[in-house]
């Protein structure tokens, strides 16, 4: 009775699963046809670790400790950026020579002072105040920046950004 049942059964799918290749009808008999995939090869060093580091470090905020010693003067900023009165070309340019200087003498935290931008109905008022953080994190400034977060009220608030410099890694 039950090979009368498995003969009249029919298989609920119809398609091919995913990870399985093509089959191919070559005279009475089924044969999987399979493509050949080259081995790539690993070089040594990548092989030996287990987790590959990214090519672009992940941005961190700054720890809690660390912002309340900034904005109560306790932990000193190394350096200040101010880019007032300069167009988006100039600041990037700016900041980019700041962030590499920084970097490069070991700087811990720099202040960049973005400004507050007026307030008014004109769409363009604070565009460096919008574009320096997202500046901030391309991966550009990835590679020389920890994090960055607004600064205190004392220190610009919303017109400035507390920004730690990545340390410099000596070969």
């Amino acid at each position: 009775m039950w090979e009368s049942v498995a003969r009249q059964a029919k298989p609920l799918r119809t398609k091919r699963p995913v990870g399985s290749p093509p089959a191919v009808e070559v005279g009475a008999e089924m044969r999987l046809v399979t493509k050949a995939v080259p081995q790539l090869e690993l070089n040594p060093v990548a092989r030996s670790s287990p987790l590959v580091k990214p090519a672009v470090p992940p941005l961190a905020p700054l720890g809690r400790r660390e912002r309340l010693k900034l904005s109560r003067g306790r932990k000193e900023i190394e350096a200040r950026l101010d880019l007032h009165g300069m167009t988006q070309g100039r600041a990037h340019r700016a900041l980019s020579a700041f962030l590499h200087r920084a970097h490069s003498e070991g700087l811990t935290f720099v202040l960049i002072i973005t400004g507050k931008g007026k307030v008014g109905s004109e769409s363009e008022r604070g565009v460096l105040r919008r574009q320096v953080p997202q500046w901030l994190s391309q991966p550009e400034f990835r590679g020389l920046i920890v994090g960055f977060e607004e600064a205190h009220v004392g220190h610009g608030g919303a017109g400035a950004l507390y920004v730690r410099i990545r340390r410099s890694r000596m070969p």
